[in-house]
């Protein structure tokens, strides 16, 4: 028997503000189509007045997602296709987003594009360590360097260091050409690019130079300690136990610290164990760490991303069931000759 079809329903909006509908619906009304697409139902404007139509639960979601991007309007902020899906990760979830986890750096203001990370953003803020688990494209090392990149303009930390360990150039890191740094520089790429994104050129390389910004291997931690300041180790799941304790350990007075990491994609040699998931398994439950997960919903990148998430998701849980009825076999086959 097939579940009742949800009733449908018409929710009315109205907005005080002529001067801000051009931006709230888009040109070509792209972002009402953009909404009617991923909630099914049907919006109609006539002047200040916008109409929905649909299942009751998706118009709600609708209205939700339309108020949180007028508010944002009003506030100054503009309101792009992230903006639109945002929001209606948002409302999906059924709260709506506060102005206070938004991120305020040189460049820009980040605001956290799902409840996820709303709730990472919270923990980064609060927490002295931090772990953010999940898919490529979700934020985790963005939003790290974001709130240290905040929390060192407020004064709130001296410095930042940023480190990833070097898992792919294992034995070949002497074959490729130029001095030490140049070897690794690839490596640390990505978190360059962020920072390039959230503070002015000139102002990454002078902080850099004074040593306010530090970005480095994992194996440079050894034998520190590191006292105020923002520390975020990227590509955790290719660590060891060994490594993962050394840098936990780093943490000194009035320091903050994140993880990141993406447990399906682990480059460590076969058979070697992952210093990600043993210290969530040692850490699980201590004072003052948290642990924010991600999943494919999060992913803010483009929309192909997810979907390529959740095909690779699909494709382990099915190689998973196979093996799983492989090593079950040979058992029934025993059951049924005695």
């Amino acid at each position: 028997m097939n579940p009742p079809r949800e009733s449908a329903t018409t929710v009315q909006m109205q907005f005080d503000d002529n001067s801000l509908l051009p931006e709230l619906f888009g040109e070509r009304d792209r972002n009402l189509e953009r909404i009617e697409e991923k909630l099914g139902v049907a919006l109609v404007s006539r002047g200040n007045h916008l109409m929905i139509s649909g299942a009751g639960a998706n118009a709600d979601m609708a209205r939700a997602a339309l108020d949180q991007l007028y508010r944002r309007l009003q506030q100054g902020h503009a309101v792009d296709a992230a903006a639109v899906d945002a929001a209606l990760r948002h409302a999906a979830s059924g709260g709506a987003r506060s102005d206070g986890d938004d991120i305020r750096t040189k460049k820009r203001r980040i605001s956290p594009r799902s409840p996820h990370q709303a709730d990472y953003v919270r923990a980064l803020r609060g927490h002295d360590l931090v772990f953010g688990l999940g898919p490529a494209g979700t934020g985790k090392t963005y939003l790290a360097v974001a709130t240290a990149v905040d929390m060192l303009m407020s004064g709130q930390v001296e410095r930042i260091v940023l480190s990833r360990p070097a898992v792919e150039a294992g034995e070949r890191l002497g074959f490729l050409p130029g001095d030490l740094k140049d070897k690794v520089d690839p490596y640390l790429r990505p978190l360059y690019d962020a920072l390039y994104d959230m503070l002015p050129g000139d102002q990454v390389m002078k902080r850099i130079a004074s040593g306010e910004i530090e970005i480095a291997p994992l194996a440079f931690m050894r034998g520190r300690t590191l006292a105020r300041a923002f520390v975020i180790l990227d590509e955790a799941q290719n660590t060891s136990p060994g490594q993962m304790k050394m840098f936990l350990t780093r943490l000194g007075e009035d320091a903050r610290m994140a993880v990141t990491g993406d447990l399906s994609q682990i480059d460590l040699s076969p058979g070697a164990e992952c210093g990600l998931q043993d210290a969530l398994d040692t850490l699980d439950g201590t004072d003052g760490v948290a642990t924010v997960q991600f999943d494919d919903s999060d992913v803010v990148r483009h929309p192909l991303v997810a979907r390529i998430v959740r095909a690779y998701d699909r494709r382990d849980r099915q190689r998973g069931a196979r093996r799983a009825a492989s090593r079950a076999k040979p058992d029934d086959e025993r059951r049924s000759r005695t």
